[in-house]
């Protein structure tokens, strides 16, 4: 293979260093009418009057909206493949309000100006209801979030908007209690993380016009044009027929710009005004009113026997979905199914969970999905159970980690692991870090102490029998090829990755193939840019795509050459026949499939995930702590991934080194605060601290490949494993360093210092 595991430059390098127009905003037409809301001070209430008349007087105001303007069908605004686990549990605006933030009005003018003057002048009056802050105290509260009797969930996950249950569930294998009974060693501990903000460069935005032949169309920074079609169509009542979404190139999303924050505002706007309508959020609106990742509290209880053989795990999730349920039902699960995974020797098992309202802002998709949230429980917790039996960290997990062919428990997405180098990631990683000389502290001259951490992942290829990938593949005139594609590339590089496939297989050059990003009228339908889906299911799709058109070009070389198919040769420029006395090139067959044809050179194909095979990590970290102020600064961090074949090196390491450093920000930064009446502290990122480059120490990376084999390459995924490991791996480095055990991120050097002090 010519490009395929090869580090390659992305397709859009040259014109997103330039600073060319390729993003929402830039494309966005001179006269739109510029949308922004009013929002709740309240974290719970209803609305009792609202005055606009004033406000509709503000020279330049084009429309002012307001729970009485707008469809009230329910719907979710989670971007997930129909039929969609998320509850109906949106509209539009609502009469009553449930989170500070929330949206009470929508304003459309022609200025910026007249917009925020006509905000200002809209008077509502409120009933202010008793609030949910705490979400140990939503399950069963006499305070519902959605007494409402048109919310709806339609699919049996366990949720009850009358307990205020967004979901809930329990499974199992195994007698947990006689299986505990014979364990000599038993763990059990309660850990906590919080909502994190995912603080992509580029705010949510969307804008939004009229046809020519009168549908909408959005335009859109989004993971998900397909589901946005679908939830809009429904969301405004004219059908998905209706609605064309348009995604331009993406300024970082990370499972935020999964869930339908913006489109729906300007929508409602253009179709209430005949006028194109953008709405560009503020970074204050990103932090206050978004889709953070989902606070989770995770209760494990992890035994082993005297050998050190891990034979029960009983997990319990309790999550907090805020006021809606986007994601909720499904980010929860992975907190399970993507932790207990990992070990292989496991005889009983209990999984279950809560997933609650609350009056918060609602939360999301974030890179990790929950499985971010149950592996520093369950990490952490096997980490503490090494050391309760003396033996080192790494030798409970190579004991008991999973291995290429063994089954797997408690996971869903395949019956065993058919690719796994788990072993050697954690055999190169305690290599690069020196694990053996530096396990478990070092104390340094100058009073600080060092520590070592260890921590293993996995994550998965899509989703289980849910998620399709589609491509286009067309041979043009001149010999080049269009390749079109329903995945969004968000600045992973995902449309270099599949062109680099479908050039290895048409066996021409990577330059030779154009991808062009999403119209949902044009382009094949996809699931979307989400689950670690893009490389494995959309590559297949491509994959499957430039097979069959190589024969149709073969095929319609052959005939030009009154020859039949075996009788030629293809190298990627020319058809010939074997005996090499004619031939004819690319750019002639191209033009020959234009006229006098009945066979189109162009291919669609879509594929369905059968198995979701996962990627796998081991990270380490080595952090340096002042034991008097408590501050904990990371030295080193080495990760060793599995990911199948890396299709573009230089990319995977890229995803790794910043997936990593978002998790160094879960582990010692991003401290989520709300105020006693549930206003978010943390509203911008003065206050919301994430990671610079001179935060996050030195960051190593390398791969350890297996070849998985229902992949045409052997690829797996990797853009969310790469987030899970620096939550427990750090956490075990301070324990390591200092003897305290972490229970809650993020790691506060305040705590630390403390808690020495009571020591002392």
């Amino acid at each position: 293979m010519k490009y395929v595991n090869s580090g390659v430059r992305k397709k859009d390098a040259e014109a997103l260093v330039t600073g060319q127009p390729v993003y929402t905003d830039d494309l966005a037409p001179k006269d739109c009418l510029i949308v922004k809301l009013l929002r709740s001070p309240h974290a719970h209430a209803l609305i009792e009057e609202i005055k606009i008349d004033a406000a509709l007087k503000v020279p330049g105001i084009a429309c002012i909206l307001t729970y009485k303007d707008v469809p009230q069908d329910r719907f979710t605004m989670a971007g997930q493949t129909y039929p969609e686990f998320s509850p109906y549990d949106r509209l539009i605006l609502d009469k009553r309000v449930r989170f500070v933030g929330d949206a009470v009005a929508i304003v459309a003018g022609e200025t910026e100006a007249a917009v925020d003057k006509a905000l200002k002048i809209i008077k509502v009056k409120y009933q202010v209801l008793d609030a949910i802050l705490d979400f140990h105290d939503a399950k069963d509260n006499k305070i519902l979030i959605h007494p409402e009797d048109n919310w709806e969930s339609r699919f049996p996950v366990g949720a009850d908007n009358k307990r205020n249950l967004c979901a809930s569930s329990e499974e199992g294998m195994g007698n947990l209690e006689e299986t505990f009974a014979k364990c000599k060693y038993v763990v059990e501990k309660t850990y906590h993380t919080k909502a994190n903000q995912q603080a992509m460069m580029e705010t949510f935005r969307s804008y939004t016009y009229l046809e020519h032949f009168g549908r909408l169309v959005i335009v859109s920074s989004t993971q998900v044009p397909f589901h946005v079609r679908r939830i809009l169509g429904r969301a405004l009542g004219i059908g998905a027929s209706k609605v064309r979404v348009i995604k331009p190139r993406i300024g970082g999303g990370f499972g935020a710009k999964q869930t339908l924050v913006t489109e729906v505002y300007p929508a409602i706007v253009t179709i209430k005004t005949g006028r194109p309508a953008k709405l560009v959020y503020t970074r204050y609106e990103s932090q206050i009113c978004s889709s953070p990742r989902h606070e989770m509290e995770v209760k494990v209880k992890v035994g082993a026997d005297e050998e050190g053989k891990i034979l029960a795990i009983d997990l319990f999730t309790l999550s907090n979905t805020g006021a809606f349920g986007e994601h909720g039902p499904t980010t929860v699960a992975l907190s399970g199914h993507k932790s207990v995974g990992l070990y292989r020797n496991t005889e009983a098992y209990r999984f279950g969970y809560d997933v609650v309202y609350t009056n918060r802002m609602a939360a999301g998709a974030y890179r990790g999905y929950g499985a971010t949230q149950g592996i520093f429980a369950l990490e952490s917790a096997v980490s503490e159970l090494a050391e309760k039996m003396g033996m080192d960290p790494t030798l409970i997990r190579e004991k008991n980690m999973i291995r290429e062919g063994d089954p797997f428990i408690a996971y869903d997405g395949s019956p065993t692991a058919t690719s796994c180098t788990l072993d050697q990631c954690m055999e190169r990683a305690k290599e690069m870090i020196g694990w053996d000389e530096k396990y478990p502290r070092k104390e340094l001259p100058n009073g600080k102490v060092r520590g070592v951490g260890v921590a293993m992942a996995m994550q998965g290829s899509a989703i289980f029998k849910v998620d399709v990938g589609g491509a286009t593949l067309k041979l043009n005139e001149d010999g080049s090829y269009t390749l079109g594609l329903g995945a969004t590339d968000m600045g992973t590089g995902c449309d270099t990755i599949l062109s680099q496939m479908a050039a290895d297989i048409l066996e021409t050059d990577l330059d030779n193939v154009i991808p062009f990003g999403v119209d949902t009228d044009i382009s094949p339908y996809d699931s979307g840019s989400y689950a670690s889906a893009t490389t494995y299911i959309t590559g297949k799709a491509v994959a499957k795509a430039a097979e069959n058109l190589k024969e149709k070009v073969i095929k319609m070389g052959a005939s030009m050459l009154e020859a039949e198919p075996d009788e030629v040769t293809f190298n990627g420029k020319c058809v010939e026949k074997k005996d090499q006395s004619a031939k004819v090139t690319l750019p002639e067959i191209g033009v020959r499939g234009t006229f006098g044809n009945n066979d189109a050179l162009q291919v669609t194909e879509n594929c369905g995930a059968e198995i979701s095979p996962p990627p796998y990590m081991v990270g380490m970290a080595e952090v340096e702590i002042d034991k008097e102020t408590g501050n904990v600064e990371l030295i080193d961090y080495v990760a060793v991934v599995d990911c199948g074949t890396p299709i573009n090196p230089n990319l995977a390491r890229v995803q790794t080194e910043g997936g990593i450093a978002q998790g160094i920000g879960m582990a010692l930064f991003e401290d989520i605060q709300y105020t006693e009446k549930g206003a978010m502290a943390n509203n911008s990122l003065m206050q919301y601290k994430i990671p610079s480059r001179l935060d996050v120490g030195k960051i190593r990376v390398e791969f350890k490949p297996s070849y998985e084999k229902s992949h045409p390459f052997g690829a797996k995924s990797i853009g969310e494993i790469v987030i899970d490991t620096p939550c427990p791996a750090i956490a075990n480095a301070v324990y390591n360093a200092v003897g305290l055990r972490v229970e809650e991120m993020p790691i506060k050097p305040e705590k630390i210092a403390m808690e020495l002090l009571d020591e002392k």
